[in-house]
């Protein structure tokens, strides 16, 4: 019996999807589980993987399409099957009939088709793979499960050298001539595509405003190396400066509710639920991966979530729960070790914290110069949200926090 393929709902009050690409050709096999399509939302463009083994047949939308949630826009089928016929309505209210070409391949054809697992792979990978004729299920994966990376099919893409022939000398003087320098454009995926148009948007229509506080980390770093070993024998995950500051900016933003708000026809609604979203690199783009009610869950639990989150992030199968829901969001590139930045705002969300590497620095120390800790933290806040003095009293409480954990860490 053929199983529909329909538009999924991955956001919540989703009316409608855009297709990016099919992962599979019409006529071919697919695996239940087996990446199916690549659908576009808000935050990133996800997978969708098949509900069902068959073959792909009755394809109704190309890439770029957008369609309804729920719609029907293809089918898998037992070989020998055909694609049902379905009688939808347009965009201008005009009923069609759609009527859809058998699978390409006889039954007999089909029947021996084998359904090979398809290997795991990005979608950058599968797309540098094909522009260069490459097999993936020839390569050997070097990611934690055995994912195709990159770096795994680079070497694959570089010409052969080959030697030129000797060739006889030519006697008469030749004129050297430069060549023209070529530029080189590489392409975008469909996920930093999707990241451009939205940083784009969030910089030319988001008031930004900037308020920048340095803090005496010293604290932050003793408390990590107190909870560290505990956590990592019974969790089996090394706690991280990260862990602790979606901890404590948590329990900030519930004190300061007006910075947990978003913002929507042109209306301020505050979030109940206090979702903390980690910006991740992955391939050439960020995501934001959510902890879900960051303030009210322990440490532990926190590590165990971005490792859960950065695997998955890495691996390119983060699902669409994972980068949902968001209220605001934390950048650090202090593993990077860049002292401090401006981060641009993820709409809807009313603010975003920038967190600096934690550098010896020479302040003052009761009134004498001494050698501290020291993290800079920026936030950058929507004005339409927020004001300055909303802004600072958070940034305050945050730097507080940082400087008092345990206390903090115990409401």
């Amino acid at each position: 019996m053929a199983i529909s393929v329909v538009m999924p709902a991955l956001e919540m009050a989703q009316e409608t999807g855009k297709l990016v690409s099919w992962l599979k050709k019409e006529g071919e096999s697919v695996v239940k589980g087996e990446a199916l399509l690549e659908v576009e939302t808000d935050k990133a463009v996800m997978e969708i993987e098949a509900t069902g083994d068959g073959i792909l047949a009755g394809v109704k939308v190309k890439a770029g399409d957008v369609v309804p949630v729920g719609q029907t826009i293809a089918w898998l089928v037992v070989p020998g099957e055909t694609a049902p016929n379905e009688v939808e309505v347009n965009q201008s209210g005009r009923r069609l009939t759609l009527e859809t070409a058998p699978v390409a391949a006889t039954t007999a054809e089909a029947a021996v088709q084998p359904l090979v697992q398809r290997p795991k792979a990005s979608p950058k990978v599968r797309r540098l793979a094909k522009e260069h004729d490459i097999d993936l299920s020839r390569v050997r994966g070097s990611g934690r499960g055995g994912e195709i990376l990159t770096s795994d099919i680079l070497p694959l893409t570089q010409p052969q050298v080959v030697s030129a022939p000797v060739t006889q000398a030519v006697t008469r003087p030749v004129q050297a001539a430069t060549a023209p320098a070529v530029a080189e454009f590489e392409t975008l995926s469909s996920t930093a595509k999707l990241m451009a148009e939205r940083t784009t948007t969030s910089w030319t229509t988001v008031p930004h405003f900037f308020l920048v506080r340095h803090v005496d980390a010293g604290a932050l770093s003793t408390v990590r190396e107190k909870y560290l070993p505990g956590i990592e024998i019974a969790r089996r995950v090394r706690l991280t400066h990260t862990d602790l500051l979606v901890a404590l900016v948590a329990r900030a933003l519930a004190r300061n509710p007006r910075m947990n708000a978003t913002w929507s026809d042109n209306k301020v609604q505050l979030n109940s639920a206090v979702n903390i979203g980690i910006a991740m690199a992955v391939e050439d783009a960020v995501v934001a991966a959510v902890i879900q009610n960051a303030n009210t869950i322990d440490l532990g639990e926190i590590a165990v979530q971005r490792r859960d989150l950065a695997e998955r992030a890495r691996a390119g199968r983060l699902r669409s729960v994972d980068i949902t829901g968001a209220t605001f969001t934390i950048s650090n590139l202090g593993m990077y070790n860049v002292d401090a930045f401006s981060a641009i705002i993820s709409p809807p969300q009313a603010a975003i914290l920038a967190v600096g590497c934690i550098a010896d620095r020479v302040v003052p120390v009761d009134g004498k110069p001494g050698i501290r800790p020291m993290m800079t933290m920026t936030l950058s806040s929507d004005h339409r949200v927020v004001d300055g003095a909303r802004a600072a009293a958070f940034l305050n409480d945050v730097a507080t926090a940082i400087q008092e954990p345990e206390e903090w860490l115990r409401m």
